[in-house]
């Protein structure tokens, strides 16, 4: 059975918004790793609205060497917004409901399904019970704005499963809802 896994670059104070203003000085070669693996247990990207933007915007041009990665494994974009994701290279939007879709998923073949930044997403899919897996980068700072994991709402109790922290004072956790 495939999981849902999400993977998030987070501030102390909770920020999920615009890593690539905050997180570069703390990547290293043990954060890569572990994106690496993340990346590696995973044959499917899922994307919230706002993160599919952004990765339509930037990747189909980019040369990098995870361009082609990125471009070409396929992405499911969950959004309640758009109409059509055709003008992104492997990407489908998902139709109808898409925690019954999501849930489907989960219970066909293939490596996991992973959740790429799209906070609001992420919130969703731990609302509906049906992440495994969170993956937090918490980071040594405090941004002081921007979209945060998780604002006033419900309370969602987690399990922690693993903690490693790396020389840069970034702590990797793993959790799993409860």
């Amino acid at each position: 059975m495939r999981k849902i896994v999400a993977g998030l670059f987070i501030s102390l104070d909770g920020v999920t918004q615009a890593p690539d203003t905050w997180h570069f000085p703390y990547f290293n070669d043990e954060m890569g790793a572990a994106v690496g693996a993340l990346s590696a247990s995973a044959d499917t990207m899922l994307l919230g609205r706002r993160t599919f933007e952004e990765f339509a915007s930037y990747w189909p041009s980019a040369t990098d060497e995870m361009a082609a990665q990125m471009n070409n494994t396929p992405k499911l974009v969950v959004s309640t917004t758009l109409d059509s994701v055709d003008h992104s290279q492997n990407s489908t939007l998902v139709e109808g409901d898409p925690i019954k879709s999501l849930t489907a998923l989960k219970e066909g073949p293939g490596k996991d399904l992973s959740v790429v930044g799209s906070s609001t997403l992420v919130r969703s899919l731990l609302r509906a019970k049906v992440l495994d897996e969170l993956h937090l980068l918490v980071h040594p700072i405090a941004v002081g704005h921007g979209a945060r994991l998780f604002d006033e709402g419900e309370t969602v109790p987690l399990e922690l499963v693993s903690a490693t922290t790396f020389s840069t004072g970034v702590l990797h956790t793993v959790y799993r809802p409860v």
